[in-house]
Order: structure tokens, then sequence, then C-alpha cells
């Protein structure tokens, strides 16, 4: 008997788009070194974990080279699953627990609406060496707390960029967010997302990333409600509403492959 994974495609306005993750649901707790393993032969940005545990269930992540404490669009791909395959019913709420704390989930229509911890943007002083690296010039520089947070004027600068991942890796940074106004009718922002110090490139849509973004941009932009945009080459659309100290996240999903794994 194997054991299920699934492909979901997330943020995704159809199947091809949006961000893939695999999704194993199991029955208990798993291996560690094994999940890393199943991770690394997925070889997708994403393969999340999940089981029962006290109630809710545990959400782990991990990228082909390492766990991550958050991950957004995994964790809309495994509600999904959760609700398609009857783990879950229709109208109940998805509660997780993760390195990041309690996270949530609901059913609002064709959407899928997350609910993450906000994230701070805090200014720090540049070097210029990412700047470089990623070939921009930022009108602000931040951080997070887990990534740089970089702002340059215009969309159109956003999708040119060409990160040099060899110099991103060296001066070693685990991960960068550039972001500048929307540029399109309900858009209000649009961002790029590289992780290469976790062994993702450039991420297609990052959920986690819009933690910082929603709260960035909701303070600039003086909004509770926005619409993003991954400026990636697959691309997707995330819709941010700001609510105390948390960010509720939303995004359809599909799923694009269900397989058994038999090792």
């Amino acid at each position: 008997m194997g054991i299920e994974l699934y492909q979901v495609d997330a943020f995704a306005d159809g199947p091809f788009t949006g961000n893939p993750a695999a999704v194993c649901p199991l029955d208990g707790p798993a291996d560690e070194g094994w999940m890393q393993r199943v991770a690394m032969e997925n070889n997708l940005s994403e393969t999340a974990f999940c089981w029962p545990e006290d109630g809710a269930l545990r959400l782990r992540w991990f990228t082909p080279a390492a766990e991550v404490d958050l991950c957004g669009h995994a964790t809309l791909a495994t509600s999904h699953v959760l609700w398609e395959t009857g783990r879950l019913g229709a109208s109940e709420p998805a509660r997780f627990l993760s390195r990041s704390g309690p996270l949530g989930a609901v059913r609002r229509g064709e959407l899928i609406e997350l609910d993450f911890p906000a994230r701070a943007v805090m200014p720090i002083r540049s070097t210029g060496a990412l700047e470089d690296a990623l070939g921009i010039h930022a009108s602000f520089v931040g951080s997070d707390g887990t990534s740089a947070f970089l702002v340059v004027d215009t969309a159109a600068e956003v999708r040119a960029i060409q990160p040099d991942f060899g110099r991103i890796r060296s001066i070693g940074v685990r991960s960068a967010i550039v972001t500048a106004p929307g540029d399109s009718d309900g858009v209000d922002f649009v961002s790029r997302f590289f992780a290469p110090g976790v062994g993702i490139d450039e991420d297609p849509v990052t959920g986690s990333a819009h933690c910082a973004l929603a709260t960035f941009w909701g303070e600039r932009l003086e909004l509770d409600r926005m619409t993003g945009y991954q400026a990636s080459a697959r691309g997707g659309r995330v819709g941010v509403r700001l609510v105390d100290d948390r960010v509720h996240i939303g995004g359809r999903a599909v799923t694009v492959m269900r397989g058994e794994l038999l090792v």
C-alpha cells in the first residue's frame, strides 16, 4: 500500500499556473530525513507533510534542500487537498500547528483564505552587494526578519530583474523580496521572490512573502485590503487582508496530479 501524494498548483488561475506544491497527507509523524528525501525527489519549491496532532494537523514544509519555517502556497495546497479528499468537511476550517505557530485556512467560495502572522519590515543599512547581484537600484532596503526586502520604483523594473544567483549565494543571503507599486487595474503591488539560500532560485508565487508585503504596502497605501501580483514566469495573483497582527492571504488551487509513494 503506497502513501498518497498530490501535486497542486496554488495561487493559480488554472492548471499550470501559480506555484506547484506537493502534498503528502500522513497518518502520523514521519522521519525527518525521509521527508527531506521525498522533497528532493519531487524537486518542487515545497513539499508539505501533514498528520493529525492534538486535535489539529501538524504541518511541515521542505524545499529540495532544507526545511522552512513558513510556506504559504504549500499551506494553501494542503488545505485544498484536505477538502478535496474529504479529510475535512466542506465547511470545516483547517487548523495547523507549525514552526511559525498556529495557522488556519477557510474556504470562501472558490477562494481559500489563509490566516498567517503579519511581519513588520524594518529598514536596514545596505552595503549595495545584494542590489548589485540583483541588478537593481533600491529606493528602500529592509528586512522582515527572514528575507531581505527591497523596493524599486516601477513594476517594469521588478519584471526585468535577472539575478546573479551565484553572487547572491556568495554574500550569504537566504532570500530576498523585491517589490514595487502595481501598474495595472486591480493590482496594488508587484513582487518577485528569490531564495537561493534554501535551494530555490526563484519561487513562482510566495504566500509567506505576503506576510511582509501586506504590512509594508498597507502602511504605504493606507489600505487593509489589497491585491498583489507575483511577476515570475508562471505568475500569480494574491489577495491580502490585514486583521490586527495577522494577514489573511487568499488564492485559488487546482490539483494537477495524484499518485502514490511506493517507498
